[in-house]
């Protein structure tokens, strides 16, 4: 690795991880840990939530299935906005007026203490799946670069976000990801540029070839949920979505540290309408890079899968420095995501459980022990995830179908609980069955493999598991409270 690019990427490390760990020399509480005590600008907040979405499932992910594909995963990034209007309209003034640092705290409210241990366990699970995808796609690229093994990258990266994330609290997150989300997109317009001038004919040459092999394609516009369509990545998008701004404590949390809940709604806005240009800019790069190896095949080596291609460019493309840059850029995505989710897991244990179970009052010093302990263990388990992770085919695929699984359909028992008078033993009944529908079409392929008739398979696409388990909880739900009401 040239000098210049190892100086820059250590630059970096180290300026991002002193940074964040800055945040513990100031006097704390439990409070500034997990919400920054109510005084972040909205700006920063915002940035902070574009750069969660963003991530490295987008700075690599995105690029490996538009060069594999097409744009179809980017039908996903169309259902953010009306996502966001959702939130801003009705889940930010709720988690503003109940002013509880949980996000399941209200589902407590609705149902009782096993809806908010069902959620923030099913929320814990699906974070652990989340920051091993993302360990595993930071360590793409770094194989390549250095000749680490990818075990290796994967357990040094984890500690250093493990070390500010569990030090810094909310404010060193947001602050951390406010920058970091400026690198990225920089890193990504940079790469652009090198291959809009690296490609024999220039820019028009990009256009021509991935148009002509369809890659700008947002796939098919049928109404089959079978496969990876237009509607089906639409609706999947959009139940994801509501799920992340609706119950999902990493986006809750950042509701509460905004000054008022007119700059928390700012936020929000800011936040998801940017996320869907700069996605743009990464399904592009995929689209961008075919194009190159096709104009210059040499230049691949052959059977490169999909997912290894970006990486493969930054290392061997790019100019000495952009390089550097690039990798900077990259962890920048990856580690802003993974802070997020280790201090958000962190406040899920504090508050829904130990408090709750453990010890109902503890003193300012105990809560704050507890907070950096749970950020310590998340941590330490995500590296084992991503241990777990090396060798999937499709990070992108693999990941989708985990957040399916293990969402668990608690957006369906918050939509319960939001908009009908279902009681507490009505929620229980939709809940069991929904999580029997979501298992029963995430795991269909086994249960075939082991004896169940091909008749009674799922014969929708896995990723509709969360569509199908939050349907499945607000309609029985709803339909019992309806019933016992009019009995």
């Amino acid at each position: 690795m040239p000098v210049l690019d190892l100086t820059i990427f250590l630059l970096y490390m180290v300026a991002i991880v002193g940074f964040g760990i800055s945040f513990s020399f100031r006097k704390r509480s439990s409070s500034d840990y997990t919400t920054g005590g109510g005084r972040l600008p909205a700006w920063a907040i915002g940035m902070s939530i574009f750069a969660t979405f963003v991530s490295s499932i987008s700075f690599l992910a995105y690029p490996g299935n538009a060069y594999s594909s097409n744009w179809n995963g980017f039908v996903f990034s169309l259902s953010i906005p009306l996502a966001g209007w959702v939130a801003v309209k009705y889940f930010v003034p709720l988690y503003r007026k109940l002013k509880s640092e949980s996000a399941y705290y209200y589902l407590e409210q609705r149902f009782g203490s096993w809806a908010r241990i069902y959620a923030s366990i099913c929320y814990l699970l699906t974070q652990l799946a989340r920051m091993g995808a993302i360990l595993y796609l930071l360590a793409l690229p770094m194989n390549s670069l250095l000749g680490m093994s990818i075990p290796s990258i994967i357990i040094i990266t984890g500690i250093s976000v493990v070390v500010y994330s569990m030090w810094g609290g909310i404010e060193a997150v947001i602050w951390t990801d406010a920058i970091q989300g400026i690198i990225l997109i920089g890193g990504a317009l940079a790469c652009i540029l090198v291959i809009f001038f690296g490609i024999p004919g220039g820019p028009s040459e990009v256009f021509r070839i991935a148009d002509e092999a369809d890659k700008f394609s947002l796939g098919s516009y049928e109404m089959d949920f079978t496969t990876s369509t237009f509607w089906m990545i639409l609706i999947y998008g959009l139940f994801i979505n509501l799920q992340n701004f609706g119950i999902d404590q990493s986006y809750v949390q950042r509701y509460l540290t905004a000054k008022t809940e007119q700059e928390a709604k700012r936020s929000t806005w800011l936040g998801s309408l940017l996320f869907v240009p700069v996605s743009s800019l990464f399904f592009f790069i995929g689209s961008a890079l075919f194009a190159f190896y096709q104009a210059q095949p040499e230049l691949l080596p052959e059977g490169t899968p999909g997912d290894k291609v970006f990486p493969y460019f930054i290392v061997n493309q790019l100019p000495v420095g952009f390089t550097g840059l690039l990798i900077a850029s990259i962890f920048a995505a990856g580690m802003s995501t993974i802070s997020t989710s280790i201090n958000s897991s962190a406040t899920v244990i504090l508050s829904d459980h130990f408090r709750k179970y453990i010890q109902k009052d503890p003193s300012d010093k105990t809560s704050l022990l507890v907070l950096r302990t749970s950020a310590m263990v998340m941590g330490l388990l995500s590296i084992l995830v991503g241990l777990a992770f090396n060798g999937v085919t499709s990070a992108l695929d693999a990941w989708w179908a985990l957040s399916s699984i293990f969402s668990g359909g608690i957006l369906g028992l918050f939509l319960l609980g939001l908009l009908s008078k279902a009681k507490n033993p009505q929620a229980v009944f939709a809940v069991v069955l929904g999580v029997l529908v979501i298992g029963w079409m995430s795991l269909t392929k086994i249960l075939v493999e082991n004896g169940l008739p091909k008749t009674l398979a799922n014969p929708l696409h896995t990723n509709m598991a969360i569509v199908m388990g939050t349907l499945t909880i607000f309609l029985v739900g709803f339909g019992l409270a309806w019933a016992g009401k009019k009995r």
